[in-house]
């Protein structure tokens, strides 16, 4: 499937967004979830970079443009509807922005959360 051909069997929301999921690439660890427009999906097909659409700021986010935590793509698989994209990826230093490898590093336990994910190494 070209790159045209996968934009074209993107279902975006009524708000032009798609979820993209963030894979590490070797791990299988997922990194995060973010959204992309069309013009950020088709940035990231064509440069091999995520490039996502920043709801909260209502503006392009290329990943690691401050950070250098940038995340290269090595695969895109897009789901049976459509609406959901994941993205294998080569993480440079962190995927979170609260200094975590995985933006999931915390998790249920009883009736607290626990931190279980991994820092990033300075």
């Amino acid at each position: 499937m070209g790159y045209e051909e996968l934009v074209g069997a993107v279902k975006f929301d009524d708000r032009g967004l798609v979820s993209a999921i963030a894979q590490d690439a070797e791990s299988g660890e997922v990194l995060m979830l973010a959204y992309m427009n069309r013009d950020s999906l088709q940035e990231t097909l064509e440069n091999g970079i995520m490039v996502y659409w920043s709801r909260s700021r209502q503006k392009r986010w290329l990943k690691g443009e401050t950070s250098g935590h940038v995340q290269k793509v090595r695969e895109v698989c897009i789901d049976c509807d459509g609406d959901a994209l994941l993205f294998k990826i080569d993480q440079t230093g962190g995927a979170c922005h609260k200094g975590y490898v995985s933006c999931f590093f915390r998790k249920r336990s009883g009736d607290q959360w626990e931190t279980v994910g991994r820092k990033i190494e300075e």
